[in-house]
């Protein structure tokens, strides 16, 4: 049985910490096969951009400033996120023979144990098929449409996530809305001025009644365990490590 270690946040964190903390995940990989699963919640409403967007191009700054909104720079790729009372995971290694040596073959096999979590719930998640190029090639926000094996359930995405890969070792993290944020999600980015639409389901909505953080993190962790057949070993930072995360989340995380 493969030996994971496991990080589950109790408290909400400031979104360049949270960054930060995966980045410094990212770059304690080793040669030898190890993994790091984490579950973290956000501080305040914080917006993360992929780390190729240009600022302006997807996002109302002054939008953001006047209603207190954070905004963040994230190591991986893909589109600008709204992170506003959800569960966020991430999940860094550097073991191929259980993820692949693709980016495609881990998105995948990680999309498969998200859903396993998700139907424990009582859901009926799938993979979703390639969005339209006008998505993949454009500045729309990440939850407009579900991309290539992101899940979904009738249509709506329901995890957006996003890697960063550097030969065989990689971070994969992912937003999974707890409640909807529609609104605050079109005027941050621009959608209001452009008429698209979003294509997001939160928890609450897909199941009809409100859910916990932690309910929500006991169900995907313990599908994740089951479906790679890993053993969660709880883990947590000494002191020399967070202040080298400190160090992370001032020099490269804040916009």
């Amino acid at each position: 049985m493969k030996k994971w270690c496991l990080i589950v946040d109790p408290e909400p964190n400031e979104g360049s910490w949270n960054m930060a903390v995966d980045d410094h995940l990212f770059q304690s990989l080793e040669d030898e096969p190890n993994t790091f699963l984490r579950f973290y919640s956000w501080a305040s409403p914080t917006v993360s951009l992929g780390y190729s967007q240009k600022v302006d191009r997807v996002l109302d700054r002054a939008y953001c400033r006047r209603e207190g909104i954070a905004v963040v720079r994230r190591i991986t790729g893909g589109k600008l996120v709204l992170h506003d009372r959800e569960v966020t995971y991430s999940l860094c290694s550097s073991d191929t023979d259980t993820f692949g040596s693709t980016l495609t073959e881990s998105y995948r096999r990680i999309s498969s144990g998200l859903m396993r979590g998700l139907e424990a719930m009582g859901l009926r998640p799938c993979l979703a098929s390639a969005p339209p190029q006008a998505y993949a090639r454009g500045d729309l926000p990440c939850f407009s449409y579900p991309a290539r094996d992101e899940i979904e359930i009738g249509g709506c995405k329901i995890v957006g996530s996003a890697q960063k890969r550097v030969a065989g070792r990689f971070l994969q993290h992912g937003s999974i809305p707890l409640q909807e944020n529609d609104e605050r999600l079109r005027h941050v980015s621009l959608l209001e001025k452009r008429g698209e639409h979003i294509r997001m389901l939160s928890l609450s909505q897909a199941l009809g009644r409100p859910v916990d953080f932690h309910w929500a993190v006991d169900h995907l962790t313990a599908g994740l365990a089951e479906y790679f057949g890993a053993s969660l070993e709880p883990m947590a930072f000494s002191q020399d490590t967070k202040v080298s995360i400190t160090r992370l989340q001032k020099d490269r995380h804040q916009v």
